[in-house]
């Protein structure tokens, strides 16, 4: 870390470790989880234990190979698989997040040092990876309750791709929205359980607001200055899922009220261009990888910086 981002000695300890914060996350992602138990069935619940055990399993064997000592207990790894098996739709073959976990853990996290060290948020990566490689399956969405068996309930679009196609008749409203009876990833269908969530992390003190408030901010004054309706982008897509539990990881968001304020308004500004102008429906996961890319740069430029010396990025003589 750079040691302009800390302040002068002593300090105070917070009380927190990284299990107990990786903890509450797993918290508060439980109404999401329980909430694609209810929407999608028990396969959901059977990737998310797949992701969350391949991603420990791909740390706790990279520790092995790189002759580390063992981080799987810190949890992080738990936390990783699920918020990648909540971006993934639930029809998607089992064996195949695997290959996600593996990107995630051993080529994002552990290769660039470990838990701290990576440059882009590994669930997020991992994703990507996925898309990548399998674009036709990760985009299989499937209907709400297509798991009991109605004749219609094989495939569907997500409301963002009716929205995109202008195809308003089949864009759920937003009692639909909140409670999740669309398609879409396993984790994104539910506002409402997203919310719950990052209420529990902001009283919980895990998470402060800035991130989200700026980012679904920035979203939402972009949809009005574009006709679009406001709260059906705020609660489709992976938009409150990214806001909450991906933009806000702690390693790859800027560490300054005024770097949040930047990378967040960042995330939610090419969020928007992507949805509005690319054939893309969706556009939260690579803004926000985008974003974590520039983090270090957004850092360096809002970092507050001794009186007398002189930035590097701006002209002029030090006082």
């Amino acid at each position: 870390m750079d040691d302009r981002m800390l302040s002068g000695a002593p300090f105070l300890h917070a009380g927190s470790s990284t299990r107990r914060i990786m903890l509450d996350v797993i918290l508060s992602l439980t109404p999401a989880v329980i909430a694609a138990l209810v929407i999608f069935g028990a396969r959901s619940f059977l990737l998310i234990c797949i992701s969350a055990a391949a991603c420990a399993a791909v740390e706790f064997a990279a520790c092995k190979l790189l002759k580390r000592k063992n981080s799987a207990g810190d949890l992080s790894a738990v936390v990783t698989g699920v918020l990648l098996a909540l971006t993934v739709p639930v029809s998607l073959y089992p064996p195949l997040i695997l290959i996600g976990a593996v990107a995630a853990i051993f080529f994002v996290k552990m290769l660039f040092g470990g838990l701290g060290k990576n440059y882009v948020n590994p669930a997020l990566a991992g994703w990507a990876v996925l898309t990548l490689i399998f674009p036709g399956r990760m985009t299989a969405w499937t209907k709400a309750f297509g798991y009991l068996g109605s004749a219609d309930a094989a495939t569907t679009a997500t409301p963002l791709a009716n929205v995109s196609t202008i195809n308003s008749a089949e864009t759920p409203g937003i009692p639909e929205l909140i409670v999740g009876l669309h398609g879409g990833s396993i984790g994104e269908t539910c506002a409402g359980a997203l919310i719950l969530g990052g209420i529990y992390l902001t009283a919980r003190r895990v998470i402060t607001p800035v991130i989200p408030a700026v980012f679904l901010g920035t979203a939402a004054l972009i949809s009005l200055i574009a006709g679009r309706n406001i709260l059906t982008e705020l609660c489709s897509g992976g938009l409150l899922l990214g806001a909450i539990f991906m933009a806000t990881d702690y390693t790859t968001s800027p560490v300054t009220f005024k770097g949040q304020l930047i990378y967040a308004f960042g995330c939610g500004l090419v969020t928007m261009l992507i949805r509005i102008l690319t054939p893309l429906p969706e556009g939260t996961g690579i803004a926000i990888l985008l974003m974590n890319l520039l983090t270090p740069l957004i850092d360096r430029i809002a970092i507050a910086r001794p009186f007398g010396v002189r930035s590097r990025f701006r002209g002029g003589k030090a006082a």
